[in-house]
C-alpha cells in the first residue's frame, strides 16, 4: 500500500504538468481553428480551393525537422490538425455542392413495380438476389454483365442486380469497371448464401466434365479436383444448367444451385460441393439515379489519391475521427494510366448525417478523381 502511495506521489507532479500543457494546447488549438475559419472567409471571397497541398507539405517538413527525435510523431499530429482545419473550412464553404444537391433532391425510396434486369438465366444466384431485393417481381435475364449495365443505362430497365464480391473468390472486377464506365449508383445490396450442386441430365452417365461460371468452378475446386472432373467455364451457372438440360451431353454435367437444378429438371448427384460452408456472394442493385433512404446504412465511394507519402493513411484517419467503420477497401488500376489506382471504399454511415455529408463533400473537392457511388440498405 505504501509503495502504491509513493508511486502516486512521484507521478502527481508529472500529471500536473501534463494537465497544464493540455490546457495550453487546447487554448492554442482553439486559436488555430479560429485562424482556419478566417482563412476560409478569405478563400471564399477569393474563390480558391480549401486544400493547398504545397503549403501543408512545407509546414510538415518544417515540423518534422524542428521536432527532432519526435519528428514523425509531430508530422502525424499536425496532419490530423490540418485535416480537422480543412474539414471546418469545407463545412463553412459548403463544399461539394453537387453532392449536397443530390442529398437533398434524390428520391428516398425505390420505384414501385420496377423493371429488374439480371445476368444469366432463371435459377441463377442473381435470380435469388433479385427475388430477395424485389419480392414478387419477374426479372428480365440478359447474357452478360455488360448487357445488364447497358440495359439500365439505356432505360430498358429500372434496376440491375449484379454480383460484386464472393467471400471465397473475391471481387468481380468487371462489375466495378462497368460501374465507373456507366456512372451508375448503387441503391441496394444483399448477401446470398452460395451452395453449389453437381447436376446432370437424367440418364447421361457418370459426370467426367462440368460446365459452370468460372467463379463457381473456383468455389468448388476442391471437390472437382478430388473427383478428377474436368472443368469448362460457361457464362452463368443457371445458363450452364439450362444448356445441359436442353442438349443432354453424355458425361457432362453442370455446377449450379439447387434452384437451377429444379428449374431445369436436372438430377442432383452431389449437394453442397463448395469449398467452404459459409460461402456467400454480395449482390448490388444498380440504378441511373441515386436513391437515398433516410435509414440507409452503407456508403460506397471511389476515389484516387495524390502521390504523396501517407495520403491513404491521412484519408482513412478522417473516417476514424468521425467514428465511421470501414467495411471494404480495394484498389483497381485506372485504365490507360500506368501504376495509378482508384480506391473503392465501403463504410457504414448515412449521407443525411451532417458530419458524414461534410466529409464526403470535402473529399469530393480534394481528390483528383472522386465518385459517390451510393448510400443504401443491405438485405
Amino acid at each position: 500500500m505504501s509503495e502504491n502511495k509513493s508511486f502516486d506521489e512521484l507521478l502527481l507532479p508529472v500529471r500536473n504538468d501534463i494537465d497544464r500543457i493540455d490546457k495550453e494546447l487546447l487554448k492554442l488549438f482553439t486559436e488555430r481553428m479560429q485562424c482556419a475559419e478566417r482563412v476560409a472567409e478569405i478563400k471564399r471571397k477569393a474563390g480558391i480551393p480549401v486544400l493547398n497541398a504545397a503549403r501543408e507539405q512545407v509546414i510538415l517538413d518544417r515540423v518534422k525537422k524542428e521536432a527532432g527525435e519526435y519528428g514523425d510523431s509531430a508530422v502525424a499530429l499536425y496532419s490530423a490538425i490540418m485535416s480537422i482545419s480543412r474539414a471546418r473550412q469545407h463545412n463553412m464553404l459548403k463544399s461539394g455542392g453537387v453532392l449536397r444537391d443530390l442529398e437533398q433532391n434524390s428520391p428516398k425510396t425505390l420505384k414501385a413495380d420496377p423493371r429488374v434486369i439480371c445476368q444469366g438465366a432463371a435459377g441463377a444466384f442473381s435470380h435469388s438476389a433479385a427475388l430477395r431485393l424485389f419480392p414478387g417481381q419477374k426479372p428480365i435475364f440478359l447474357p452478360g454483365f455488360r448487357d445488364v449495365f447497358e440495359a439500365v443505362h439505356n432505360g430498358a430497365g429500372d434496376y440491375g442486380v449484379v454480383p460484386v464480391e464472393n467471400s471465397d473468390a473475391g471481387s468481380v472486377s468487371e462489375v466495378y469497371d462497368l460501374i465507373m464506365k456507366h456512372r451508375m449508383f448503387i441503391v441496394g445490396a444483399a448477401d446470398i448464401p452460395v451452395r453449389h450442386c453437381l447436376c446432370r441430365a437424367k440418364g447421361t452417365g457418370a459426370v467426367k466434365k462440368v460446365l459452370s461460371k468460372h467463379e463457381a468452378l473456383v468455389q468448388c475446386s476442391a471437390y472437382l479436383a478430388a473427383h478428377d472432373i474436368e472443368t469448362e467455364a460457361y457464362s452463368n451457372t443457371a445458363a450452364a444448367a439450362k444448356f445441359i438440360a436442353e442438349t443432354r451431353p453424355e458425361g457432362v454435367g453442370a455446377v449450379c444451385s439447387a434452384q437451377a437444378a429444379e428449374e431445369y429438371s436436372l438430377e442432383v448427384i452431389a449437394a453442397d460441393i463448395q469449398n467452404t460452408d459459409n460461402n456467400c456472394t454480395r449482390f448490388i442493385v444498380i440504378s441511373r439515379e441515386a436513391v437515398l433512404p433516410e435509414d440507409a446504412e452503407k456508403i460506397s465511394l471511389c476515389f484516387s489519391l495524390p502521390h504523396t507519402p501517407g495520403s491513404l493513411c491521412h484519408t482513412l484517419e478522417r473516417f476514424a475521427l468521425l467514428g465511421l467503420n470501414l467495411t471494404k477497401i480495394e484498389s483497381r488500376p485506372i485504365p490507360e494510366r500506368n501504376f495509378e489506382y482508384d480506391f473503392y471504399l465501403d463504410f457504414t454511415g448515412n449521407v443525411h448525417d451532417v458530419q458524414t455529408l461534410a466529409l464526403i463533400c470535402a473529399l469530393s473537392d480534394e481528390m483528383p478523381r472522386f465518385s459517390f457511388l451510393g448510400n443504401y440498405k443491405e438485405s
